[in-house]
């Protein structure tokens, strides 16, 4: 009985520490995604990332957050939505698009927006406290938005993540490169703040997408109940380089799924 009793004790002795360490990696995260949020400009770690030019575009970006979108902001990015994804979503965009507008004025909503810098004026490389002062009309007159990146910071299966929501752009703008300049970005963004992974989610009917991901940026393809073996992968090597000055490791999964 009694060496029985000892060994129930090593037991749940054992535990105790698991269960201490789990805590204080969760802690640790937590800590990791409000760092990361609290950001009021991300493109100010990556100057030349303001401004991308190409022959016959040149435009520039700047950052936002989704509690804090002028009103015809809002309505462009409800409009650009519906125009490139309502043909996907069919009959179910309805639905889609009321969630997308609730998750777009989200207090957790970060964005990149691009501007078509063509007839910008000068001020056009404000910083993102020098455009909070500014009023709508004259941000207006550093050229008209053309797309943008919606993401966040959050713990996706036990993991800190960047979650691009969503990448957007005028059919004028696309086929540029603009796109792969954005990821490259985003994957800069989230090595800054030390996250694990770029996460992102594609319909397998948007086939243009699925292409420039998994072709275009080498984006590895995970379905969802997949994302686990991913994760104990990347933990250990996450929490003991989380000393050094800059986490370099970043990757980008990919989950790949049906309308419904």
């Amino acid at each position: 009985m009694e060496s029985k009793g000892l060994s129930r004790n090593n037991r749940e002795n054992k535990a105790k520490p698991k269960r201490k360490e789990i805590i204080e990696k969760r802690k640790a995260m937590d800590a990791l995604i409000k760092v990361a949020s609290a950001e009021k400009d991300y493109l100010s770690a990556f100057p030349a990332f303001r401004h991308y030019q190409i022959s016959g575009l040149s435009a520039f970006l700047e950052s936002g957050r989704g509690d804090k979108l002028y009103s015809h902001v809002k309505q462009f990015i409800q409009n650009l939505l519906k125009a490139n994804m309502e043909g996907l979503y069919g009959s179910e965009w309805p639905a889609e698009e009321k969630v997308k507008r609730r998750e777009m004025v989200a207090p957790e909503a970060r964005y990149v927006f691009v501007r078509n810098a063509s007839n910008a004026s000068s001020v056009e490389f404000l910083t993102t406290s020098e455009r909070e002062k500014t009023s709508a009309s004259c941000v207006e007159e550093r050229g008209p938005i053309v797309g943008f990146v919606h993401f966040r910071f959050v713990i996706e299966e036990e993991l800190p993540v960047l979650y691009v929501y969503e990448l957007q752009l005028e059919p004028r703008v696309q086929g540029k490169g603009l796109g792969k300049f954005l990821m490259q970005l985003i994957e800069l963004i989230a090595c800054k703040n030390h996250m694990g992974a770029v996460v992102l989610t594609v319909q397998k009917a948007n086939s243009a997408a699925l292409n420039f991901y998994l072709c275009k940026m080498s984006l590895k393809s995970y379905q969802l109940f997949n994302i686990k073996s991913l994760v104990k992968s990347v933990t250990n090597h996450l929490w003991s380089n989380l000393g050094g000055m800059f986490f370099k490791l970043h990757i980008m999964v990919l989950y790949s799924t049906d309308l419904y």
